[in-house]
């Protein structure tokens, strides 16, 4: 709860003291988050839920509004590591959600990763909403 408070998403209900009054409640940020949060739930199945759960999927998603190299998705996110974006990329070409394909042309060939199919409705719904820019 604290983690919600900090981020901005909850606060301690002012009215708090009657028994059927909420001790605490989501704030405009909160309703926000809570509303991109449905809508990839409505686009996303019930065996999709334990990637979703998954704390680099929904950002490295996010980051995927066109295709990427590795390093653009690692500067976009810039608190992940190396193995946890690696993994992350890796679960979600399993689940078809990333592909990833190999420029040739450049010396060294680069890994592209791009969101597709479910991955890529997801990256539509969070990319508009949510920034992952430095502050």
């Amino acid at each position: 709860m604290d983690h919600l408070i900090k981020a901005g998403l909850l606060e301690r209900n002012p009215g708090y003291g009657h028994p059927l009054r909420p001790e605490f409640r989501l704030t405009q940020l909160g309703k926000e988050a809570a509303a991109i949060a449905g809508k990839v739930q409505r686009v996303s199945a019930e065996d999709d839920q334990r990637l979703l759960r998954k704390s680099w999927t929904l950002p490295v998603l996010t980051s995927l509004q066109r295709p990427c190299h590795f390093s653009d998705i690692k500067r976009n996110l810039h608190t992940i590591t190396d193995r946890a974006l690696s993994q992350s990329l890796k679960s979600m070409e399993v689940k078809d959600w990333v592909h990833r394909s190999v420029d040739e042309t450049a010396r060294p060939p680069r890994s592209i990763y791009r969101a597709v199919n479910t991955g890529g409705v997801i990256s539509r719904i969070t990319g508009p909403e949510i920034s992952l820019s430095r502050k």
